[in-house]
């Protein structure tokens, strides 16, 4: 058992130093993440009930929580309904009304509420008719303000550990060590954001008076949570100055340009000047660019590796699959070697003959250009001079990944691309120590993707629609939420909906089927035969959300809509609209609620893919760009990223401000800044991907 608080507890100090916290307890505190104090503290509440409001009998609404006063007017009755039911019943009346009010499994009641007195209860009118409010929490009217007339905190909780307990905790942690929490926002930026201090903040987060001071208090601890991300990423960013990294000039840039087929976009120019900027630098370029399915990523990347030949050293992309990879060699040999620049191809299922024919090129210098899977990061595989390393579909690969590939070089500039349009606070968050680029502009030309929202009654019209498609010498993509069959039988599975498609709607088509449980190799292996055109449907799950470019397929199915986010369906969407062909997104959904719809029907009207992106943060959350934290998002204690985006700027801006100010680590009120910032970036690396 705990100890009984004989001395002061630091911060640090395991929750099972508390009083009533047992060493299952604190196993149970475990589950929740919380192993020490100061985990307890920087827990907080996920809601508030109002419990300030006192109302009469008269005023109380079925089904709307509310205080009110009354006096016991009958002594509480106990019935045993069964074994291991018990139900206590007692009289409460005031100037306006009389209630029952109802305790399952409270025997001990008859002892807490006297008959004559008052309480204040705070509880739920039933809403069958009946004068009745259900197991109402309840104290004595002259000493209120425990559990009513109080802005009353809700945790999350795990089996075994009560909301009550928590709270208890808490309380205990708050006078043990809450002066012992360290300052990490200096005077100057409190003074000028008007935030309160660190202790202020965290007791009234926990224990809230009002709701005035509780936003006051979730305001400043959203503010110290970016602000501290924010000045851990410029530390980070202020490192990277001092390292040195080969300068690739602009020079030969006109001899690209003459050489493309086709003119950039004034966003394509802009991106690449920023590129070009840090190339020639002396510095290496960490930038992150990102733009919309068909906006010209590849193309801003050829020119980097067009600049990078030319500046003597080589260049390696790395992609996620090897149909992609094969695309990108494609790609980059049609716009590079007419200017002379060798690209070779380097992935998994290569034979080992020409696996160690492209090695050799690559360690002499010969290969100029190399397009690969994780095969490039294989102990093996060496550079002659590794210059600039290129990672596409950035959230595909972990950060210890694209860091063993930069090893191959010295310092290397890093390049990375991205088609899942985030809005720029997100990203200046979410890709951390990267510079954001943003292609904000389709190329002339590009095909809209009409896109429209229908239910289960318009499925003999839908498959009468892939039918024509098809007949025309289209393709069809037709996604589903699931692999195999659900529990809910409204979920589409892919595997038994493909099987449904051949044997009794499409038997004169060619079916085909493709999800994330299969073998890589049958992957790779379907959706080759998918772009050759020898699959006319192709059922899949979201594993082609990322993928390869079928200028054929013009119509994408997606079944049960509503399961997916706007900006996962967007990407989803930009899988066709590739080539010549009318191409068109139907979005299935049987759902009924409104808002379900409404967001859905945000896909319907645009296809602007950040404006998208802009809605789903506002509807959903971060959760829909990043599904994991190695996508590097960081844990976000206090910030909800949708509501607190104007703090997020300040923060930066504040971070920027403090950081820039000379001899700023010298100070001793900087110090705790720079613990936390070592502790946040040791234990949560990843933040940097």
């Amino acid at each position: 058992m705990a100890n009984q608080n004989e001395q002061p507890l630091d911060l640090y100090a395991p929750v099972s130093a508390l009083r009533g916290v047992s060493t299952v307890r604190a196993g149970l505190f475990a589950k929740l993440g919380v192993h020490t104090l100061y985990d307890l503290l920087t827990f907080f509440p996920r809601d508030y009930e109002d419990r300030t409001r006192l109302l009469d009998i008269a005023q109380l609404r079925p089904d709307e929580p509310a205080c009110f006063e009354a006096m016991v007017v009958s002594s509480p009755r106990l019935s045993r309904i069964r074994k291991g039911l018990d139900i206590t019943r007692v009289q409460v009346a005031d100037a306006t009304g009389r209630l029952t009010l109802v305790f399952f499994n409270r025997p001990y009641l008859a002892d807490s509420l006297h008959y004559g007195e008052s309480y204040r209860f705070y509880g739920t009118l039933n809403a069958d008719g009946a004068a009745q409010v259900t197991n109402p929490v309840f104290e004595p009217a002259e000493r209120a303000g425990t559990v009513t007339g109080r802005l009353f905190p809700i945790y999350s909780l795990t089996a075994g550990l009560s909301n009550n307990v928590i709270i208890q905790c808490v309380r205990q942690a708050l006078d043990a060590c809450c002066e012992l929490l360290p300052e990490l926002l200096p005077q100057s930026v409190r003074a000028e954001y008007g935030l309160c201090d660190a202790q202020t903040a965290y007791r009234t987060v926990h224990t809230p008076q009002d709701a005035a001071a509780l936003q006051q208090a979730r305001r400043r601890l959203v503010f110290e949570e970016f602000f501290v991300f924010s000045a851990g990423l410029q530390l980070v960013r202020s490192e990277r100055r001092v390292q040195h990294a080969v300068v690739i000039s602009s020079g030969a840039l006109p001899e690209f340009y003459a050489a493309l087929p086709y003119r950039l976009t004034a966003a394509q120019e802009k991106v690449l000047g920023q590129i070009t900027h840090d190339l020639a630098s002396g510095t290496p370029m960490n930038r992150l660019v990102q733009g919309d399915v068909g906006s010209g990523k590849t193309a801003v990347a050829a020119a980097a590796a067009f600049l990078a030949a030319r500046g003597g050293v080589q260049t390696a992309l790395m992609a996620p699959t090897e149909i992609l990879a094969e695309q990108h060699y494609k790609t980059l040999t049609a716009l590079l070697a007419p200017l002379g620049v060798t690209v070779a191809l380097l992935t998994g299922s290569m034979t080992a003959a020409q696996k160690r024919e492209v090695k050799a090129r690559l360690a002499d210098g010969t290969a100029q250009v190399v397009v690969g899977t994780h095969a490039l990061i294989t102990a093996d595989v060496e550079f002659a001079e590794l210059g600039l390393v290129i990672a596409d579909e950035q959230h595909r690969f972990g950060v210890a990944q694209r860091a063993r590939l930069s090893g191959k070089g010295e310092s290397p500039h890093l390049l990375v691309m991205s088609a899942t349009p985030i809005p720029r606070t997100l990203a200046l968050i979410a890709y951390g120590e990267l510079d954001v680029s943003t292609i904000d502009e389709l190329p002339p030309g590009r095909q809209p993707v009409e896109t429209f929202l229908v239910d289960e009654s318009y499925r003999r019209r839908l498959n009468a629609f892939v039918q024509k498609q098809c007949d025309e010498g289209g393709q069809v993509y037709i996604v589903c939420p699931a692999v195999e069959e659900s529990e809910l039988e409204s979920l589409k599975s892919a595997e038994v909906w493909a099987q449904t498609l051949q044997a009794a709607v499409f038997p004169q088509l060619r079916v085909g089927l493709l999800h994330g449980k299969m073998k890589a190799c049958d992957k790779e292996d379907v959706m080759a035969r998918f772009a050759r055109h020898e699959i006319d449907v192709l059922v899949c799950t979201t594993v082609i959300e990322v993928g390869v470019d079928v200028p054929n397929a013009n119509l994408i199915l997606i079944e049960n809509a509503d399961r997916f986010g706007l900006s996962q369906l967007h990407q989803l969407r930009g899988r066709v609209g590739r080539g010549a062909r009318k191409s068109y997104c139907v979005l299935v959904s049987s759902t009924k609620n409104p808002d379900t719809l409404e967001r859905l029907r945000t896909l319907c009207r645009s296809s602007d893919g950040f404006a998208i992106a802009q809605k789903d943060l506002a509807l959903r959350g971060p959760g829909d760009f990043f599904g994991s934290r190695q996508h590097g998002l960081p844990l976000l204690r206090a910030a909800a990223l949708e509501m607190d985006l104007k703090t997020l700027e300040q923060a930066q801006q504040a971070a920027a401000q403090a950081l820039g100010a000379p001899g700023w680590q010298e100070d001793a009120e900087y110090a705790p800044l720079l613990r936390r910032i070592g502790v946040l970036f040791e234990t949560a690396p990843v933040a940097l991907n």
